[in-house]
């Protein structure tokens, strides 16, 4: 249990440093937020199955309410980009996320994707 909660804490560090490089943009949402709502669900990303944990769904479906227009959608669609590209999630669980949580999500969660196309579709 000590080196799941050490990884989860390592992962968590690492992206937060990682977000300080992220170029901010004319979103209001920045990527220090975005892991802020989905901090609940770096657990079940790195190795859970099955429906994630309330408190991830929850953490979720407020990040896409708060994600209201084109720049704030690119600034979250981009920053998950990011994350996935430099942390060690399971990306087949990421991508599963919001279909798993209920939430309607019409951006794929993938390290390749163009936000700039994405934006007016969710």
């Amino acid at each position: 249990m000590k080196s799941t909660s050490q990884l989860i804490s390592f992962t968590t560090i690492t992206i937060l440093v990682l977000l300080l490089l992220v170029p901010s943009s004319n979103a209001t949402l920045t990527c220090s937020a975005v892991v802020k709502y989905l901090t609940p669900c770096a657990a079940y990303v790195q190795s859970g199955s099955g429906k994630p944990p309330p408190a991830c769904c929850s953490g979720a479906s407020s990040l896409a309410s708060a994600a209201s227009t084109p720049a704030d959608k690119e600034a979250v669609c981009n920053c998950l980009k990011t994350v996935a590209k430099s942390s060690s999630f399971n990306l087949k669980l990421a991508a599963a996320l919001p279909k798993n949580c209920g939430i309607k999500l019409s951006i794929p969660i993938s390290t390749s994707v163009d936000c700039s196309k994405f934006v007016n579709f969710y």
